[in-house]
């Protein structure tokens, strides 16, 4: 498939990058700064600020699912706002272009007791919280879509780390997987296994969806 791919270089979107090249997938990398990719078969690198792009559409011309890993910085002072703003401009690009859309959020809209969400957690960590709020408040704005736009967002386990690849994962939608110890975990790796299968098989149209072990 042809894929445009928004955040490659992130944490989430570096291993997109390398999960959706090895399975023979074409990937345009939209990159501030695409002199950070190396160079590598089936990459196409271009530099594309979503924030001041006028015409962001135009880079999903032949592509048949945008990716997006987009992340305004988390040292950004203007991370909410900002965050936001990038998504917007692509979600409304994606709508242009009638390309389906998948959003990689966050775990704090997971719902971890009835009526509340994780984000709303005393123990919720301060530093995570203005991305957290901004992720929620974008998954609000997809769902009152009235469009045709195809999106899917995803949520990851609450606790994702570095590690190898699996291959596996195990699937949920509104509340945190959990494993028999009660941990919410995933390595940046197998999300990407996750995500990439939801590109090639979808299954979660205008849906949230969650995976961990």
């Amino acid at each position: 498939m042809n894929i445009a791919l928004i955040g490659a270089t992130g944490f989430v979107g570096a291993a997109l990058l390398n999960e959706l090249l090895s399975r023979g997938h074409q990937v345009r990398a939209l990159q501030r700064d695409p002199a950070k990719l190396a160079a590598r078969p089936g990459l196409e690198a271009r530099a594309v600020d979503v924030l001041s792009d006028k015409d962001l559409a135009a880079h999903f011309a032949g592509v048949e699912v945008v990716v997006s890993a987009y992340n305004a910085g988390w040292t950004n002072p203007q991370l909410h706002d900002d965050f936001l703003r990038g998504s917007e401009a692509i979600a409304a690009a994606a709508r242009a272009a009638g390309v389906r859309l998948l959003v990689v959020g966050g775990a704090g809209s997971l719902f971890v007791a009835p009526g509340q969400q994780l984000v709303d957690s005393p123990a919720f960590p301060a530093e995570w919280k203005s991305g957290a709020l901004a992720a929620r408040e974008l998954l609000n704005r997809l769902r009152a879509d009235t469009s045709t736009l195809n999106w899917s967002f995803v949520s990851p386990a609450i606790h994702l780390e570095p590690g190898e690849r699996s291959g596996h994962y195990r699937l949920g939608g509104e509340q945190p997987v959990v494993d028999a110890e009660g941990h919410s975990r995933i390595s940046a790796a197998d999300l990407a296994v996750a995500i990439v299968d939801e590109v090639e098989t979808p299954r979660h149209r205008r849906q949230r969806f969650t995976a961990a072990y």
